[in-house]
């Protein structure tokens, strides 16, 4: 018998900006619409990307970013990170993707699963109470091993 093996896909977001915040969506976004099971793990700084009331507040810096093109002394300006962030999100809505609360919804809704890592949560003195509505579980890091086994891993 030749039984297909469901393809998985395991993505473990560990930066809270909004540069970082997009391309786990997107890679999980992508995988679902190809009928690959998703599973979102948010640690450290990426819980900012789950946390209810830090959601739609993430922000990128252009301060140590050599990508920005922008020198460090008028990155530490007032206003700098605003502007950057404000470029950045005008840009995203360009390419019609979604804010990241909604996002993150589409993914739930698509059939993704989302975990905040309990150490991580633990540290913040976070509950999940204050998580997204669209967070599954709360999981230690061996459950989620157990979880993803036979996944594809990508660390953002």
């Amino acid at each position: 018998m030749n039984e297909e093996k469901q393809r998985k896909l395991a993505i473990i977001c560990s930066k809270g900006s909004l540069d970082m915040a997009y391309p786990g969506m997107v890679l999980a976004n992508a995988a679902l619409m190809s009928g690959i099971e998703v599973h979102m793990f948010f640690t450290f700084w990426g819980l900012d990307m789950i946390v209810d009331r830090k959601m739609d507040h993430l922000k990128i810096t252009p301060l140590g970013n050599p990508s920005m093109g922008m020198p460090n002394l008028i990155s530490i300006l007032p206003g700098m990170t605003a502007m950057a962030t404000s470029m950045m999100k005008k840009e995203i809505a360009k390419l019609d993707f979604p804010p990241v609360r909604e996002f993150l919804q589409m993914i739930v809704d698509a059939g993704g699963h989302l975990y905040g890592c309990k150490m991580s949560m633990d540290m913040m003195k976070l509950t999940k109470d204050d998580l997204f509505p669209g967070v599954e579980r709360v999981l230690g890091a061996m459950e989620f091993m157990e979880i993803s086994e036979g996944a594809q891993i990508i660390f953002i």
